[in-house]
């Protein structure tokens, strides 16, 4: 069984004391859904909001409040999120997990292999996909072509990224609630803003070529 999960890197998040954020996951990926706790979901805005800081001063000061932390997402010009898709092969145990600096917000990126292309999945362990007829195969470290792989079908991919998709919206209505518990004055702005520029809930380009 293939599980597909948009996951978020929470190193950052270790000594953020401005709200209550949660315990680190297993490996430091939290996967998103509108199933996460109060604090898992403190624990990804003090990701997004440490990564995002708007127009950087030369000598940045830290914000005084909660109100001030958060709106610098506003401030920002495109957010940017650590992270990806996680893909895991419950049948072989294999994961591969997002390479460095393929965001989540190219989380869409992986459509492209409806469309016959192979998309670059980062560095560092740098995964690495290409076709082989009706599959997807994904190397966790593509510098390892003899290591284990996955195969995703590419008939599969569609609900795949649908359901990936569902989470997301689910974790927008997760960060709704913590922004109108925390920062009530700019929730709606902070949703809005992390719909577009992750490119959230817009709908899927599922077509092939």
């Amino acid at each position: 069984m293939l599980i597909v999960d948009a996951v978020l890197e929470t190193y950052v998040a270790a000594d953020f004391d401005l709200w209550p954020v949660a315990d680190s996951p297993p490996g430091r990926l939290l996967a998103l859904s509108g199933e996460l706790s109060s604090g898992e979901v403190g624990t990804t805005m003090a990701v997004l909001t440490s990564y995002n800081k708007g127009q950087r001063e030369r000598r940045p000061r830290a914000p005084e409040d909660s109100l001030e932390q958060v709106g610098r997402l506003l401030a920002t010009e495109c957010v940017i999120a650590p992270g990806g898709l996680r893909i895991r092969d419950t049948a072989t145990g294999v994961t591969a997990v997002p390479g460095c600096c393929f965001g989540l917000e190219d989380w869409r990126d992986w459509l492209d292999l409806m469309k016959g292309a192979e998309p670059w999945l980062g560095h560092d362990p740098a995964p690495r996909v290409e076709h082989a007829g009706a599959v997807a195969r994904l190397w966790p470290d593509g510098e390892r072509p003899e290591g284990p792989h996955i195969d995703l079908p590419l008939a599969q991919l569609p609900g795949l990224l649908g359901s990936v998709q569902d989470r997301l919206v689910g974790f927008l209505g997760a960060v709704e609630a913590w922004a109108m518990s925390h920062t009530p004055s700019i929730a709606a702005a902070v949703v809005a803003k992390l719909d577009e520029d992750l490119t959230l809930s817009a709908p899927l380009d599922l077509g092939r070529s």
